[in-house]
């Protein structure tokens, strides 16, 4: 066996095409850790009806991006980078919980190259059932059916990582040089949403999301900040408030510039490139706000590569490795 420890990074993914869209969507309804639909036998089913139904509407989001959601190559760099930073004792690949490369696949290539050290890098800052959660299952699951005993370590998340601050704390900057001032703008942080309920139910994420939010204002003391919570869909109560209601209320109390960071992302997807710099711009164009422009999102960034690879490092040492 090889001596190389496999880095997984572990991404929700999106359709590499529109033809994709609608298969796309259909893994991620037929998921019950994110939601249940009746009983565990019909959810296939309903997963099946919902994916048909809200995927015409979903490909026109995707046509305006280019047609394909860019998230696979996105994450592929960010395992090359990470690979380059590590050195040579490692492997990194992509492994993509609703579409290619899927889990198997990803430890299919991992099983190939004669690795049995695995660490599972979730890409996902804060943790939650919904994402991690789902993702590290599935991961679980596969090994579980897997001949090959793969050693296995997990990072959840990295959500107070002072890299991860250093690194969000570098795009706010670089975004407030596009404004006029500092004074009169407000920094809007925008998470993905979750049903009110896994909160409820004891999931970290909202009180993880707070606890970021709070370190990189520490980095723009005296400036003004929100957050609020994007890409709701279905009828239960979700996370309040939402992005644009902020946007709203900021606009009443005469607010003219707005600099919205995607906290909870780590790369551009439809969430940012769409609903973000498309769906929010517009509105905000509508209310009035002068001034509005999304953060750059972390990518590649260097120092976001190096909270990676240190993340790798520490949770390397469970193999008796550095």
């Amino acid at each position: 066996m090889s001596d190389k420890t496999a880095v997984l990074l572990l991404q929700m993914g999106g359709p590499d095409s529109l033809d994709a869209v609608g298969p796309f969507l259909f893994n991620l309804f037929s998921d019950r850790d994110i939601i249940r639909l009746g009983p565990a036998f019909l959810q296939p089913f309903l997963a099946r009806r919902i994916s048909r139904k809200r995927a015409p509407k979903v490909e026109l989001h995707y046509e305006k991006i280019g047609g394909k959601s860019p998230i696979r190559e996105l994450t592929e760099a960010q395992a090359r980078a990470l690979e380059d930073a590590l050195g040579s004792g490692y492997r990194c690949f992509s492994a993509m919980r609703y579409w290619r490369p899927s889990t198997i696949e990803a430890l299919a290539a991992v099983k190939r190259e004669e690795i049995s050290r695995v660490i599972a890098l979730s890409l996902y800052p804060h943790y939650s059932r919904a994402t991690t959660g789902s993702s590290i299952n599935e991961l679980k699951r596969v090994l579980g059916e897997s001949a090959v005993p793969f050693q296995l370590a997990i990072v959840e998340c990295f959500y107070r990582h002072p890299l991860y601050i250093r690194a969000l704390t570098e795009k706010i900057t670089e975004a407030l040089g596009w404004f006029p001032g500092r004074s009169g703008t407000v920094i809007l942080f925008s998470a993905h949403s979750l049903p009110q309920s896994f909160i409820e139910a004891g999931d970290p994420y909202l009180s993880q999301v707070r606890e970021t939010v709070r370190l990189v204002m520490e980095n723009f003391g005296g400036m003004e900040h929100r957050l609020g919570f994007q890409s709701r869909s279905g009828p239960v109560k979700w996370l309040e408030p939402d992005t644009r209601d902020v946007m709203r209320d900021l606009s009443a109390q005469g607010c003219g510039d707005v600099l919205i960071v995607p906290v909870s992302f780590v790369s551009d997807h439809i969430e940012t490139l769409y609903e973000i710099d498309m769906e929010y711009g517009e509105h905000a164009r509508s209310l009035g706000i002068g001034t509005f422009h999304r953060s750059p999102s972390l990518n590649t960034s260097p120092v976001f590569i190096d909270c990676l690879a240190d993340l790798v490092r520490v949770k390397a040492a469970e193999f008796g490795s550095a």
